[in-house]
């Protein structure tokens, strides 16, 4: 008698990926268990997408750190109105700019933005730990001021322009819930803007995306944004001008790196 389900040969490769291969079949159809965790997967997508920022908690963590958060809004009301309008949730509210430009702030080096994007569970999750070893290594290293960090809700990447422009910080830095994915509700990302203001494109920023354990680790995440705040200080710009050089290095240090373990 044969197996209800058939599995594939290849089903072992599936303790490397959490990409949806070799889930076998039954009959012409998926097994039930893998149709069953695809549909909890989209659920744990949209769930995402439509959680609420916990935003007393996340202040409350900076806070701890010794930081003294702001609060914004952008222009898109609600959530519903975000969703439908991204050009809203590009721009601050009208009492979100009052408020930061009433704060008595000099001239800093850097503007934080921890946004909740399209996922509020990424920026709970791994805002925090990114953050706190960003600062570590920026004080580390020295030389590096920034503003009072500003946590934004309904908002967009472009936001975190029109802030770093209040604050007259020479770069800003937004970390954002990216769109989920089927199997990365959870994936945070980070863009950063030199000499930010409203109306800049794309290609004037530069991103770190897939921030999360099973990802890139806050950790690395910090080392690599770490490396290209110092590149950018130093050239003025950010943007497709502006490459991250680190992995270019390890793929040219890999070849002596195998003849030396091949005795060669």
């Amino acid at each position: 008698m044969k197996p209800a389900v058939v599995d594939q040969p290849w089903a072992g490769l599936r303790r490397h990926t959490a990409a949806r291969i070799a889930l076998g079949r039954a009959g012409v159809s998926v097994p039930t268990r893998a149709h069953l965790a695809f549909q909890q997967a989209h659920a744990e997508a949209r769930d995402a997408v439509h959680a609420p920022l916990d935003v007393a908690a996340l202040l409350a963590g900076l806070r701890a750190l010794g930081e003294a958060p702001m609060q914004v809004q952008s222009q898109a009301a609600d959530r519903a109105s975000y969703l439908q309008r991204p050009d809203l949730g590009r721009r601050l509210s009208e009492a979100s700019v009052t408020a930061l430009t009433a704060l008595p702030v000099a001239e800093t080096d850097l503007a934080f933005v921890l946004a909740d994007g399209l996922s509020a569970l990424a920026l709970q999750r791994q805002a925090l730990p990114l953050f706190t070893a960003l600062r570590e290594r920026l004080a580390t290293e020295g030389g590096w001021t920034w503003a009072p960090p500003v946590v934004a809700t309904q908002a967009r990447v472009a936001l975190g322009d029109e802030v770093g422009a209040l604050l007259n910080s020479r770069c800003v830095v937004v970390l954002i819930g990216e769109r989920p994915g089927l199997s990365a509700p959870d994936s945070l990302g980070l863009y950063f803007s030199w000499a930010p203001r409203p109306g800049l494109v794309d290609a004037q920023r530069n991103c770190i995306s897939n921030i999360r354990p099973e990802g890139l680790p806050p950790a690395a995440a910090a080392d690599k944004l770490q490396a290209l705040l110092r590149q950018s200080r130093t050239r003025q710009l950010s943007g497709v001008e502006l490459k991250d050089e680190q992995d270019d290095r390890a793929l040219s240090a890999a070849p002596a790196a195998l003849m030396r373990l091949l005795g060669g």
